[in-house]
């Protein structure tokens, strides 16, 4: 009884299919034939297509170095020309081997599929490639309007297959075969996120489709109709069988020799697995520039409402992304990270620089010593050093000294001068003590803590009186706090502001309310610091970092990303001013004196030696350099890094030297003019370093 239902079942389903492919005017052709009209008119055909998913790749700035892809279905379309006729043979002959004669629809197979499936042990389908090829169209259309979920093998319900049949004719009148065998072959699933035929033969053999051969076609027609059960990486007795039997179909056929059906069959699969890596992990450099890339796109709304739309984007819609990256001074980067700190150096430290062009904002270079991989072990790590944690990084590092070159600028706002005298002698603040913040409640904040607060300084004898550009070419603590104390903190924070300095846990402007700031308490990322310092090498302009410049979708759809964002941070005279400070501590200090071009910059050491700094520029590029530990808050104090004893640990020991290695090599590739003078500098000779004399010589500091 079960197959005469099944009998009659099918046999309606011959007549509808006649009635769709035949007498498609006629209202009604017997009982079965009004059924399927009737089927088909409550559920109206609709050839939805949408661009197929491509992977989309993040570029250099040359356009052409690529960093890496994100992909959910590996694909590269390609044009029949570029199939081989081997792969267009075997895919009819094991599919569909009246292809050719059809209309769309093949009645004859759909009748022998009957029959086969009524008295044999197998099933047997009876679609067409070119209803194969509607399906796959409505599902990969469905799928990018967010309407269905990923099915690899197509459509299933009776009206979808009634509604496919009657589209099937449409589209062979108005696509030629070989559209439809193209279409066909860059849309279906060959496994292991393999789709279309060029994905599939670069990765079982890393050849173009062009170049597949009879016994690799027949290997990939096979998996069309169970991509798992007969996928020759995993199943390789099954996918060998199936094999076979597709080059059978294509001797058969008179597609293939006797000789070559033989040879065929006697082959090995021959697989040469050739993966394409997806995402950040397997970027060919600038790893942690990728995942901030990816990041910086994944909260943008300008591609898409929400994060799942943009994901979908990135993954499918065939981007084009070219960043800021300079893959020259990349390279130059991660050479020196490694230079100067090993990966898994025993000591535990890390380091890290990043670059930003002035003019603009753009990220130039992004590196760190260690291994950008998911993986747990020593020098493994996904946690990007040099960013804010809401893009990858951690809760920052305390950026000590560096911080000071904004406090004395704030001063100077004040209308002081850097040769002015300023008192460093008070080191001790009682609890209670009251420091001038206009934008806090009653117009100040008191120390707060039971001790009260010292400051000490790395050099001895320094609590005196100085000048001010004494007090900071030497990073005197109590010169910082003097100046600090002379002016409202709120001014100093808003400064800060100005020049994007933000912290790195949270993403929160610095505040006012402990004035123990102004030493560089707060942690902050290497990539705020290198934007921040780019203020001072730019005259007092500020531009906010940013990592695109182009993106495009694969119908080449341009998206409007931001252009520099820019604005008057700081007067370019107090700029001037402050440089004539910062100028003598890169050229002097880090470069010994020797510099080969005009450089400025400022160490820095937080509270526990853990963290070490130099953030430095030339009018062309300001790269924060970075080294200490980021798994936790150890002293790196007589500590052996890269196989050199550091009895104390400052920012002119490691991150200097770090910095003046990469900058010598990269900077020449971008302007190194000399920074712009005051109007009316207050140093009667700016060159004469006699100014920053110590009785004794010079200390061993930061």
């Amino acid at each position: 009884m079960g197959q005469i239902v099944l009998f009659v079942g099918l046999s309606v389903l011959v007549g509808i299919v006649a009635a769709v492919t035949v007498l498609p005017a006629l209202t009604a052709v017997g009982d079965a034939s009004s059924a399927g009209v009737e089927l088909l008119e409550e559920n109206p055909a609709e050839f939805r297509q949408e661009a197929l998913s491509e992977p989309s790749t993040f570029y250099a700035s040359d356009g052409e170095t690529e960093l890496a892809q994100f992909y959910a279905e590996n694909r590269e379309p390609v044009g029949v020309d570029d199939i081989s006729q081997s792969m267009q043979d075997a895919i009819v002959s094991i599919e569909d081997e009246r292809f050719y004669e059809h209309d769309g629809t093949d009645p004859q197979a759909l009748g022998r599929a009957v029959v086969n499936n009524l008295t044999g042990s197998s099933t047997q389908g009876a679609s067409t490639l070119t209803h194969q090829y509607v399906s796959l169209e409505l599902l990969n259309a469905d799928y990018l309007r967010d309407e269905d979920e990923l099915v690899a093998g197509g459509t299933t319900t009776i009206a979808d297959r009634f509604n496919e049949a009657r589209l099937a004719v449409d589209v062979e009148e108005e696509m030629s075969k070989e559209e439809i065998l193209e279409g066909f072959l860059n849309l279906a699933f060959f496994g292991d996120r393999n789709y279309g035929v060029e994905a599939a033969a670069q990765y079982y053999w890393g050849v173009p489709a062009s170049e597949l051969d009879v016994q690799q076609s027949a290997t990939l027609a096979g998996l069309v109709q169970n991509p798992n059960g007969f996928n020759p990486e995993t199943n390789p007795e099954a996918a060998e069988d199936r094999r076979n039997t597709v080059v059978g179909t294509m001797l058969r056929n008179e597609y293939i020799t006797q000789e070559e059906h033989d040879a065929a069959v006697e082959s090995d699969l021959e697989l040469d697995i050739t993966p394409e890596a997806t995402g950040c992990v397997a970027a060919s450099t600038a790893p942690y520039f990728c995942d901030y890339v990816q990041r910086v796109i994944m909260s943008d709304d300008t591609f898409g409402p929400d994060r799942e739309a943009r994901e979908r984007l990135l993954n499918r819609g065939g981007l084009e992304v070219t960043t800021t990256l300079d893959k020259d001074a990349q390279e130059a980067a991660e050479n020196e990270v490694l230079d100067a700190v090993p990966n898994a150096d025993p000591s535990g430290a890390g380091s890290a620089l990043v670059s930003v062009e002035p003019d603009g904002g753009q990220i130039r270079a992004m590196a760190q010593n260690t291994n950008y991989t998911p993986e747990e072990g020593d020098g493994n790590t996904e946690l990007n050093f040099s960013v804010d944690a809401a893009y990858g990084g951690g809760n920052g590092f305390q950026g000590g000294s560096t911080l000071k070159p904004f406090v004395f600028a704030a001063w100077l706002e004040g209308d002081n001068s850097m040769t002015d005298t300023i008192d460093a002698s008070k080191n001790e603040w009682d609890q209670g003590d009251e420091w001038t913040a206009s934008c806090q409640d009653g117009g100040s904040v008191d120390i707060s803590d039971e001790e009260g607060w010292s400051v000490n300084n790395a050099i001895d004898d320094m609590n005196r009186e100085m000048t001010a550009d004494f007090g900071l070419y030497w990073s005197i603590n109590t010169a910082t706090t003097a100046v600090a104390e002379e002016t409202d903190l709120c001014d100093i924070t808003d400064l800060l502001s100005r020049v994007g300095y933000q912290r790195a846990d949270d993403g929160a402007e610095l505040s006012p309310a402990d004035p123990s700031f102004v030493l560089g308490s707060q942690e902050v990322s290497p990539l705020i610091q290198a934007s921040a310092f780019a203020t001072l090498a730019n005259d007092g302009e500020y531009c906010a970092p940013r990592a695109l410049e182009e993106v495009t979708d694969a119908q080449g759809n341009e998206y409007d990303i931001p252009e520099a964002n820019c604005e008057q941070a700081i007067d370019s005279e107090v700029v001037a001013e402050l440089n004539e400070t910062l100028i003598p501590i890169a050229e002097e200090r880090t470069a010994e004196g020797d510099p080969e071009f005009p450089m400025a910059g400022k160490t820095g050491t937080d509270n526990f030696e853990s963290s070490t700094w130099f953030n430095g520029y030339t009018t062309g590029l300001s790269t924060s350099a970075w080294a200490g530990r980021y798994t936790d808050l150890e002293s790196l104090r007589g500590s052996t890094i890269g196989g050199e004893y550091y009895e104390n640990l400052w920012g002119s020991e490691l991150a200097g030297p770090m910095w003046l290695n990469y900058m010598n090599e990269v900077a020449p590739d971008y302007s190194t003019d000399e920074f712009t003078t005051p109007d009316d500098s207050p140093h009667d000779d700016p060159d004469d370093m006699s100014r920053y004399d110590i009785p004794g010589g010079s200390p061993d500091e930061e």
